[in-house]
C-alpha cells in the first residue's frame, strides 16, 4: 500500500500528464491543424501512463478498504458493502495486484496477496491455483494418477501377493488349516524441486493491452503439463521413475512393426477388475501404424469416437496421444495401457512464482519463473500394462 507523500506524487503526476495532453490539443485547434505525427506518438504515450497509474490508484484504494476493515474503522454500512464487493473482488484484485508486480509497477511484493515463499518467490495464490487447474485439464496422465497434494516425504503402503497369494480353500474339522499370505510392501514419494521459465518481452509487459495474467497462466502450465507427462511416462534416473519401472511387461513379436496380437495381449495383461477406467497412451506415429490394423474381419482396431473424451478408441477404450512416448523401434516402450490409478503422484499444489528483472535485461525480457515439487512412481503394477518392442 502506498504512503500518503508517494500517493499524492502519483495524483501529482497523473495530472501533469493530462494537463500536458490538454495544451498539445489546444495548441492544435488554435493553430488550426493537425496533431503532428511525434504529437499523435506523445499522446498515446500520454494515455497509457494515466491508464497505469489509474489502474494502480485503483489497486491502492482497495487495499486500504481492506486495511480500514481490519483496523475496524469502517461504519457498519460501508462496511456490508464492502465485504458485498471483496465477496466479488478478491480474486480479481489479486490478479490486478499481481500483474502490476510483474510490469514493476509494485517494486514491494508484500502487497496484498503477495507473500513471499522460503525461496524468496512471491505466492499468488489465485493465479498459482490458475495454473494447477489448467496442468490437471492438459494432462489426462496426471489428472487420472493417485495424486496426494502433500508436502515433505510421503510413505505409501501397499499389500503384495506377487510372489504368495491368500488362498482360500475347503477345510476339514480337525485338519490345521495351511494358509499362504502376501506381505506388505511400501514405495515413497519424494519432493523433486523443479522450475519452469518463460521470457516475455519488456514490450508486451510494457502493452497495457496484452493480458499478461492469462498469458502466464496458460504458458506455464503448458510447460509444467510437458515436463511432468514426460516425466510420467519415460522418467528420469536418480529422480522421478513414473511408469518407467512397471514390471508387467508385453513384448512385442517384431522390431519395427506391430501387429493385432500384440494389441489384444496388452489389453489382456491388464486384469478385468481394472479393464473399467482403461485408456490407451501411444505416440502420434503409433497410432497411425495402429489405424492400419484390422481384425479378421477387415474392421479397422481403432475408431475415431465423439463420445470418448480424446476422440479415439482401441478395442473400446479411450486413446490418448503424447508427443512424449517413443515411436516403433528396437526396445522402446511404445504403449501404455491400463487405469492410470496405479501410478502414484505427489505433485504438491504450491506452485511459487519468481519474477527475474536484471537477468534478461540485455534481451529486453524479463524470466518468470514457477517453482513446484513433484515425484512419481508405480503404486499398483496389476492396474497397468506397457507394450515393448523386441
Amino acid at each position: 500500500m502506498l504512503t500518503n507523500a508517494e500517493r499524492k506524487e502519483k495524483m501529482e503526476k497523473q495530472n501533469e500528464l493530462l494537463t500536458r495532453a490538454d495544451e498539445m490539443v489546444e495548441s492544435a485547434k488554435t493553430e488550426n491543424r493537425e496533431l503532428t505525427p511525434d504529437e499523435m506518438q506523445e499522446l498515446a504515450e500520454i494515455r497509457d501512463d494515466v491508464k497505469k497509474i489509474k489502474e494502480f490508484l485503483d489497486i491502492d484504494d482497495d487495499l486500504r478498504e481492506i486495511e480500514k476493515e481490519k483496523d475496524g474503522n469502517v461504519p457498519e454500512e460501508e462496511m456490508n458493502m464492502n465485504e458485498e464487493k471483496r465477496a466479488l473482488t478478491d480474486e480479481e484484485l489479486e490478479v490486478r495486484t499481481f500483474d502490476a508486480y510483474i510490469r514493476g509497477e509494485i517494486l514491494n511484493e508484500r502487497a496484498n496477496n503477495l507473500e513471499k515463499g522460503t525461496n524468496g518467490a512471491v505466492i499468488p495464490t489465485s493465479i498459482a491455483n490458475r495454473i494447477i487447474r489448467k496442468v490437471y485439464d492438459i494432462s489426462p496422465v496426471l489428472e487420472r494418477s493417485s495424486k496426494y497434494n502433500v508436502k515433505g516425504n510421503l510413505v505409501l503402503p501397499y499389500y503384495d501377493e506377487s510372489t504368495t497369494a491368500i488362498t482360500v480353500a475347503y477345510q476339514t474339522e480337525f485338519t490345521a488349516m495351511q494358509s499362504n499370505v502376501g506381505g506388505f510392501q511400501s514405495i515413497t514419494l519424494t519432493g523433486f524441486l523443479a522450475g519452469a521459465l518463460a521470457k516475455v518481452s519488456r514490450s508486451l509487459i510494457n502493452n497495457s493491452e496484452f493480458n499478461l495474467v492469462d498469458w502466464l497462466v496458460d504458458e506455464m502450465a503448458y510447460k509444467i503439463k510437458v515436463f511432468i507427462e514426460g516425466e510420467l511416462l519415460k522418467g528420469t534416473n536418480n529422480k522421478v521413475a513414473g511408469l518407467s519401472d512397471l514390471t508387467n511387461t508385453v513384448t512385442a513379436g517384431s522390431a519395427s512393426a506391430l501387429t493385432v496380437d500384440d494389441v489384444i495381449n496388452v489389453h489382456d495383461a491388464v486384469k478385468d477388475d481394472f479393464q473399467q477406467d482403461a485408456i490407451w497412451i501411444m505416440s502420434p506415429a503409433t497410432r497411425t501404424a495402429l489405424r492400419k490394423l484390422k481384425s479378421t474381419t477387415g474392421y479397422p482396431l481403432l475408431n475415431d469416437d465423439i463420445s470418448s473424451p480424446f476422440g479415439t478408441t482401441l478395442l473400446g477404450k479411450p486413446v490418448y496421444v503424447s508427443d512424449n512416448m517413443d515411436n516403433i523401434a528396437t526396445g522402446k516402450t511404445v504403449i501404455y495401457y491400463g487405469d492410470m490409478r496405479g501410478l502414484a503422484t505427489k505433485f504438491a499444489e504450491d506452485i511459487n512464482i519468481q519474477v527475474l528483472r536484471e537477468k534478461y535485461a540485455d534481451e529486453h525480457a524479463d524470466g518468470i519463473i514457477a517453482w513446484f515439487e513433484f515425484d512419481s512412481k508405480v503404486e499398483d503394477a496389476q492396474k497397468i500394462a506397457k507394450l515393448v518392442m523386441a
